[in-house]
């Protein structure tokens, strides 16, 4: 598959791997910043090269089962955002972003991005997301897209966390043209 690269107005989006061991495991490995996550936080640098190594083979793949794109902001590799593939016209969105740039905006735009980049390349209209109920950053970035919230429900267990906690789920469809606030919120991306 030909690497895909999406560029918004201070952001670029590549093709996750594990030439991003360092920074993914600064962030993966980080029990603070990874406390609300559900298959976080990596135990070691091994477990996040396992995983880079399970993304660069999902990315060889003529059809991708899931997109994990790596996030450079200022040249730097921060976080990642991701779209999994659920049936032909669905996608789980999917973000994470170092704790030292939370605050800024740049999952909200990296999101926007990809879900611009999978309505238009992927054809997907149905988006879903799901967070923990105390992740009020990615309630944020959810609502930011115009996503509602569908359900809550209880039983989510987070790797780094002994209870069972709530979970939200947000969802949204997208009919015909990108509708607002997706367009015209930012840049539209650049697809290469």
């Amino acid at each position: 598959m030909k690497a895909i690269i999406i560029k918004t107005e201070r952001l670029i989006l590549r093709p996750l791997g594990p030439q991003d061991l360092d920074t993914v495991s600064a962030y993966s490995t980080d029990r603070e910043n990874t406390r609300l996550m559900l298959y976080l936080p990596h135990k070691n640098r091994q477990e996040t090269l396992d995983f880079l190594r399970k993304v660069e083979a999902e990315w060889a793949k003529e059809r991708p089962a899931f997109y994990e794109f790596a996030i450079l902001f200022e040249g730097r590799q921060i976080g990642s955002v991701s779209v999994d593939s659920e049936g032909e016209t669905a996608g789980e969105l999917g973000w994470i972003i170092h704790r030292d740039y939370w605050g800024r905006g740049i999952a909200s735009e990296a999101t926007a991005a990809v879900v611009d980049f999978a309505v238009c390349q992927l054809h997907r209209t149905y988006f879903f997301a799901r967070c923990d109920s105390e992740n009020t950053g990615s309630c944020r970035v959810m609502e930011k897209l115009g996503m509602k919230r569908n359900s809550v429900r209880f039983g989510r267990k987070n790797r780094g966390e002994d209870e069972a906690r709530m979970e939200y789920r947000y969802e949204m469809r997208i009919c015909g043209e990108l509708q607002p606030p997706l367009k015209n919120k930012e840049p539209i991306p650049d697809f290469h």
